[in-house]
């Protein structure tokens, strides 16, 4: 990666030249480069997106009870909707990777570029602070916000509202198996509802195996 031009791209994506670059180009380095890689800056920029957009939509839907506002939030912070923003930033020709997760795809893949995004908000916390940061998150996560499709009912939301309803303890979910490469883990999750076999789903997160698990569960018992 030309140094110069990962500079220019930032500087274009944030419109003012970086105080630092060097939490920048962290986030965009992969684990299996062997090199300081971008996690820590992840686990950051999780927590400021999250406290960000929960403020956002707190304040944007007054009337909207808990209930609806963990819906939306949930899927406007979920690794999916942060890679669908990392490819809409063009972030993929910059990521730094090793040749084996080169030669796997991981430049594609929604695992890493979703742990990108978040990680350059990370870096853009520490560099810029709380106030940069909230400018560029609903500068990028806008036309998302109130889009209708963001506040679909949940799957696990459903089963949990189903059990409550029908007297049923609530549903448990265990990790089976965790199999694959590091940048495309796929994680095997079962989900239990006492009286009920059990039923098992696989994606690239816990989160998002819960989720799909819970989905076949209501399809093929209630």
């Amino acid at each position: 990666m030309n140094t110069l031009t990962f500079e220019k791209f930032i500087e274009q994506l944030l419109g003012y030249k970086p105080r630092n670059i060097t939490p920048f180009k962290r986030a965009f380095t992969h684990g299996s480069t062997g090199e300081e890689d971008y996690q820590r800056l992840e686990f950051l920029g999780d927590r400021v997106l999250g406290l960000i957009i929960a403020q956002h939509i707190y304040e944007r839907f007054p009337k909207e009870p808990e209930g609806s506002l963990s819906q939306r939030l949930n899927l406007l912070v979920s690794g999916k909707t942060c890679a669908k923003v990392a490819r809409k930033i063009g972030v993929q020709p910059h990521i730094i990777l090793g040749k084996q997760a080169r030669d796997d795809g991981a430049r594609e893949s929604d695992n890493v570029l979703g742990d990108i995004m978040e990680s350059l908000i990370g870096a853009l916390y520490l560099d810029q602070g709380l106030v940069a940061s909230r400018i560029f998150i609903e500068k990028h996560w806008g036309d998302l916000i109130g889009n209708e499709k963001n506040i679909a009912k949940h799957p696990k939301s459903d089963l949990q509202e189903w059990c409550a309803s029908n007297n049923r303890k609530m549903p448990v979910y265990e990790l089976v198996e965790k199999s694959g490469p590091p940048h495309a883990t796929l994680f095997t999750i079962s989900v239990t509802v006492k009286g009920y076999d059990s039923v098992t789903a696989q994606a690239n997160s816990k989160q998002a195996a819960q989720t799909v698990a819970a989905a076949k569960f209501l399809e093929q018992h209630i």
